[in-house]
């Protein structure tokens, strides 16, 4: 059973103030897309950015917070994802093709959930 209300309590040690939060891994994509999920603290204030190889815009709900997400607003967020339509080339929205694998230190449910969610869809 996952804790959907499990919180971490910072996202950040005294030493740093950018941090990985989410590796995610879109088998099923073209391109067998790799997309990070990082974090900045910026005056107080937590920013999230995406990350993948190809440069590619990204819209995140939310796109910033003042605390660490709750495991299911992690969802909500990884699952809302999408490419920023107004700076897209070409077939890149088939970059977020399928239900991704995903891999955090912050919230280490994370890959048991889209695993069963992978395989309840019969992706594994």
């Amino acid at each position: 059973m996952f804790d959907f209300n499990y919180q971490p309590k910072s996202y950040f040690n005294s030493e740093s103030t950018s941090a990985l939060l989410v590796r995610l891994h879109y088998p099923e994509s073209t391109w067998g897309e790799q997309i990070s999920i990082y974090v900045h603290l910026l005056e107080g204030k937590i920013q999230f950015e995406v990350i993948d190889f190809y440069g590619n815009e990204y819209l995140l709900y939310p796109s910033s917070t003042w605390d660490p997400l709750s495991f299911e607003d992690m969802i909500y967020l990884i699952e809302g994802m999408q490419v920023n339509q107004d700076t897209f080339e070409g077939n890149i929205e088939l970059v977020l093709d399928g239900i991704p694998e995903a891999e955090s230190e912050f919230y280490p449910q994370l890959a048991s959930y889209f695993a069963e969610k992978r395989k309840s869809f019969g992706l594994d």
